[in-house]
């Protein structure tokens, strides 16, 4: 039976909806029926080829569902169970996962590159943009791509814990390590930087800018956490001294990807201030500096994958502070939308309106 899906036919093409035939599961899959799934800026950078996987693709990353079926192996979720999809499994024998660094895994990506499904229409083969294929009624993911969800997260809520909440969360908490009391700048207010944003409030910072070109943004903002709202411009790292006692801030955090971005978080955190990099970046976005500034200031600038964070440690413990009110993943949500809106939401993200659409199946 065909399920409809939202397939990326080219690089830079428009994206498709349209029915594709899922396999049963084999041996050590999981096929997941979603209740919903996150818009997310990656996606983006996979329909644009900043981040080249192969394609056609059904694209989403981040979602979460039901167990439909499993294959034979599968023991540690059963039909009917809700899941987490984990678009980033470490493999747990290459030498990042043998430090522990499970976000860097080298095998992580296998899967993409790995049949999916077909076009109904024309049994064209398709591949699962990050490994799960979330943008779509149903998916087959391999048992590793699955984590149970927590309990008393709703599964909407449960959808954005597989990447913005995680990577937000983990770029303050372990990338960054933002200490209470410490002074912290987020650059752009989308479904990462608004969890960056409570998950600093989190962890006791005590000035929190937020930074985005869109002034609509600032109610959101400000809920989520921040003290102080800039719209970016030419001036921002001078305005976020000027905040600060014309020493700049302790951390800042950025959720762009672009050299400008990068360049202007790096100058507006204090001497020996850490700047942590989460927005993915084409290759022709390069950031300069002198060698005498970087002895000067003596800054940290580090990147952040997935929010250095493992899913099957940091899951419960990001459910905790769900429970207890601490964090909000609803709050991240802009818009709630059915899969044909996901062209649209793109748009949006394109031009610079987005913040984080929920794809509700």
């Amino acid at each position: 039976m065909a399920v409809r899906a939202a397939v990326l036919p080219a690089v830079d093409a428009p994206l498709e909806i349209t029915g594709i035939d899922l396999p049963e599961p084999g041996p050590g899959r999981v096929r997941v029926r979603l209740a919903a799934a996150g818009v997310c800026h990656s996606d983006l950078s996979l329909a644009n080829g900043t981040m080249r996987l192969p394609v056609p693709a059904v694209l989403g990353h981040e979602g979460a569902g039901t167990v439909v079926a499993v294959g034979e192996g599968v023991t540690h979720v059963a039909p009917g169970d809700g899941v987490v999809l984990n678009w980033a499994p470490s493999c747990g024998a290459c030498p990042a996962c043998a430090r522990g660094e499970v976000w860097l895994c080298a095998n992580a990506l296998g899967g993409a590159a790995e049949v999916h499904a077909r076009r109904a229409d024309d049994g064209t083969d398709l591949y699962p943009g990050l490994n799960v294929a979330a943008f779509a009624e149903e998916t087959v993911v391999s048992a590793s791509c699955v984590l149970p969800a927590p309990d008393g997260v709703p599964l909407a809520d449960a959808a954005l814990l597989g990447c913005a909440v995680l990577t937000g969360y983990g770029a303050v908490h372990h990338s960054a390590r933002v200490r209470p009391g410490e002074r912290v700048a987020v650059f752009g207010v989308g479904g990462v930087g608004l969890a960056a944003l409570q998950s600093a409030r989190l962890a006791g910072a005590s000035t929190i800018v937020a930074v985005d070109v869109s002034p609509e943004k600032e109610e959101l903002a400000r809920s989520a956490g921040a003290t102080d709202y800039l719209v970016a411009s030419d001036t921002t790292a001078r305005e976020i001294r000027a905040l600060t006692g014309k020493e700049g801030v302790d951390v800042a955090v950025e959720c762009v990807g672009r050299a400008v971005t990068i360049r202007t978080a790096w100058e507006s955190t204090r001497r020996g201030g850490r700047t942590t990099v989460v927005g993915i970046g084409g290759k022709d976005q390069l950031v300069t500096f002198n060698a005498l500034e970087i002895f000067h200031w003596g800054r940290t600038l580090s990147g952040c994958v997935y929010g250095d964070s493992d899913p099957a440690r940091d899951l419960p413990v990001l459910a905790g502070h769900i429970r207890a009110g601490r964090l909000d993943p609803g709050a991240l949500v802009t818009e709630r939308i059915t899969l044909d809106g996901i062209p649209a939401a793109f748009g949006n993200m394109l031009s610079g309106k987005g913040g984080r659409a929920l794809v509700v199946f």
